[in-house]
């Protein structure tokens, strides 16, 4: 079982509990705001591995023009069906089917979560390409060195590895691959709202000149 199928398995137990996730979570509004009001007058922007689509509507409705892209089809079929007028559609991060520099902007909020280090500066590779020059990332993560792997997630089976990681660490990866980091927020979790991991958000920009 793949990433895929396991969060198609789940896909209405995730709307459940993550759509209204925001309401709860003032630092995460706070970055969106940041994020919209530098992104809303440039170009249109994506919510990548937008789940539900929660946060793509959060910043359709602070003036961005945005699009969500996901892995499951199930969760691109619930997102439709909750947020009407914003487009969704299924696709992997890897390997995004848009043109070169289509987005001002890039949200990530934990789509690298399923990605292990050896991938993952292939799959940050991706974001400058689809970024338009000075286009703005915001990607958060968990923090910490661990892998969790869950068999069975709110009573499906499912077969999912978490991997956490270091900020320098994710900090060094998107070096690597062109963007320059603008900025590093860490917090602490939410008590009873989300998984009680320490939480990492890097704003940084694709330069306005290729290498």
């Amino acid at each position: 079982m793949d990433t895929q199928t396991s969060y198609d398995r789940v896909a209405d137990e995730y709307v459940r509990h993550i759509f209204d996730e925001l309401r709860h979570k003032p630092l995460d509004r706070q970055l969106l705001d940041r994020f919209a009001a530098s992104v809303r007058d440039v170009g249109p922007a994506c919510d990548l591995g937008c789940g539900p689509g929660h946060v793509a509507r959060y910043l359709r409705e602070h003036g961005v023009q945005v699009c969500g892209v996901r892995l499951s089809a199930e969760l691109v079929e619930r997102a439709h069906r909750l947020t009407p007028g914003i487009e969704f559609r299924q696709g992997d991060m890897m390997a995004l089917d848009v043109p070169d520099g289509t987005w001002a902007g890039v949200a990530a909020f934990y789509s690298i979560i399923h990605i292990p280090r050896d991938d993952m500066a292939r799959a940050l590779s991706e974001l400058p390409r689809v970024l338009r020059p000075g286009g703005l990332l915001l990607l958060s993560f968990h923090i910490g060195d661990d892998t969790i792997h869950l068999d069975d997630w709110w009573g499906h089976k499912v077969c999912l590895d978490f991997f956490f990681f270091r900020s320098g660490e994710i900090g060094g990866y998107l070096t690597s691959v062109g963007f320059g980091i603008k900025e590093i927020i860490e917090r602490e979790p939410y008590p009873d709202v989300e998984h009680q991991s320490r939480r990492s958000y890097i704003f940084a920009r694709r330069p306005n000149a290729s290498p």
